[in-house]
C-alpha cells in the first residue's frame, strides 16, 4: 500500500467532532445546525464531547445531492436543462393556414365589447346623485 494513500486514510476518523463537522461538509456551523443536525445521529463521547458518524454525514451530503445536485457539463454533450427549439423562421412559410378564426369573428366580438362598454356609461350618470343632464 502506498504510504501517502494509507496516511489519508488515517486522517479520515470514523467518528467526526461537532466543532469538525461543519468544515467536513464545507459549511458554517449555523447552517450544519440548521440543515444537517437534526438528520443524522448524535453520538456522545464522554461527558460534553458530540460526534457525528462520518458514514451519516456522507449519507447526507448523497441525499442531498440527489435532491438538490444538477450534473455537470460534459463536453461535447448538451446541457442537461437545455431545450430543444425549433429554428424561427422569419420570412413567409408556404401552406395552409389552420387558423379557424375569420378576421371578421374578432370584429364582432370587438364590436359586442365597445357596445356593453358605451351602455353601461351611458348609463352611469342616471345613477350619480346630483344635477342630471337633459336628453334634450
Amino acid at each position: 500500500m502506498d504510504p501517502r494513500i494509507y496516511k489519508m486514510a488515517r486522517l479520515l476518523p470514523r467518528l467526526i467532532r461537532l466543532r469538525d463537522a461543519p468544515h467536513y461538509l464545507g459549511m458554517d456551523r449555523n447552517r450544519f445546525g440548521r440543515e444537517v443536525r437534526p438528520f443524522v445521529t448524535v453520538i456522545r463521547m464522554g461527558i460534553q464531547g458530540i460526534t457525528f458518524d462520518r458514514l451519516d454525514l456522507d449519507a447526507w451530503v448523497d441525499q442531498y445531492k440527489s435532491r438538490n445536485g444538477r450534473p455537470g457539463h460534459r463536453k461535447g454533450d448538451q446541457l442537461w436543462d437545455a431545450k430543444n427549439r425549433r429554428a424561427s423562421t422569419n420570412g413567409p412559410v408556404s401552406g395552409i393556414s389552420t387558423n379557424t378564426s375569420v378576421g371578421g369573428e374578432f370584429a364582432k366580438a370587438l364590436d359586442r365589447v365597445s357596445l356593453q362598454r358605451q351602455s353601461a356609461t351611458s348609463q352611469d350618470w342616471l345613477r350619480k346623485p346630483g344635477k342630471r343632464r337633459s336628453t334634450e
